[in-house]
């Protein structure tokens, strides 16, 4: 895959293939300024016939992907930068089933309800409950 061009999902051209390293294809960007970012293999189709690597990301998310140093490619900082859950060393509630209380993956519903608020839901159907034909606040005679 080495010299392959790198094309984006929009057909843009994003680069050239200048290595490998783990699970990673090393993307060679730019004429003068050079900069050397990592894109998983899981993101990519080769196409040997064309000798072009399809990438499934945008040209900005490669562009903004962390870049290849000396030291060669930050695992985690790539998987974090993709969104892979190899990057993610422990799960938040390690097992014991408590969250942080400013867990992004908490809906605000599941915190009001937490904090004792009633949901919107339930708020609506109690109201409802109590009001016949034509009673609502939209509701006109």
């Amino acid at each position: 895959m080495e010299g392959y061009d790198v094309l984006t999902f929009d057909d843009e051209r994003a680069g050239t293939v200048v290595g490998k390293q783990g699970s990673n294809l090393i993307v060679e960007q730019g004429a003068i300024f050079k900069h050397r970012r990592a894109l998983p293999e899981l993101f990519v189709t080769v196409d040997e016939g064309e000798q072009i690597v399809r990438a499934t990301v945008s040209k900005n998310v490669l562009e903004s992907a962390p870049e290849v140093g000396d030291d060669g490619v930050d695992e985690r900082a790539v998987s974090e930068h993709y969104g892979l859950t190899s990057g993610d060393a422990e799960p938040v509630t390690l097992g014991d089933g408590s969250f942080n209380p400013d867990d992004p993956a908490r809906t605000a519903e599941a915190q009001g309800r937490r904090s004792g608020i009633e949901p919107a839901a339930a708020e609506r159907a109690r109201i409802q409950q109590h009001q016949g034909r034509g009673q609502g606040p939209n509701d006109h005679p």
